[in-house]
């Protein structure tokens, strides 16, 4: 369902052991808002919801909440480095539309909430 490259899976992992609380896992979901609708949430979570996914990518626990997962199906995590420093990149399939920084999308389906504010 969801892809991380090994660059990506490395810089999660490293950022994970420099966390000083137990058993973190990444979380990925989608928030209505953004430029086109939706926005990415990716971060750090402790607190596993009865209804999440769990999965197992790079040897890493990813946790999506319910209503996430019809955003994500075949979404790919990357981590680029580059002159001004180095990111995640989020290539996401059912995007048909994505605003400039690449932070927000919608799909052929779903236009979500946009919230041009936020661009």
């Amino acid at each position: 369902m969801i892809a991380i490259s090994e660059t990506a899976g490395s810089k999660i992992q490293e950022m994970l052991a420099a966390e000083e609380t137990p058993n973190l896992f990444l979380r990925i979901g989608v928030q209505e808002g953004g430029c086109s609708g939706f926005s990415y949430g990716m971060g750090f979570d402790d607190e596993q919801h009865e209804d999440d996914q769990v999965l197992d990518v790079q040897g890493l626990k990813v946790v999506v909440d319910s209503e996430s997962v019809k955003y994500l199906r075949g979404l790919e995590i990357d981590f680029k480095e580059s002159a001004m420093g180095g990111g995640f990149t989020i290539h996401n399939p059912n995007a048909i539309a994505t605003c400039g920084c690449g932070s927000s999308f919608r799909t052929a389906t779903d236009a979500g909430k946009p919230a041009p504010e936020q661009c």
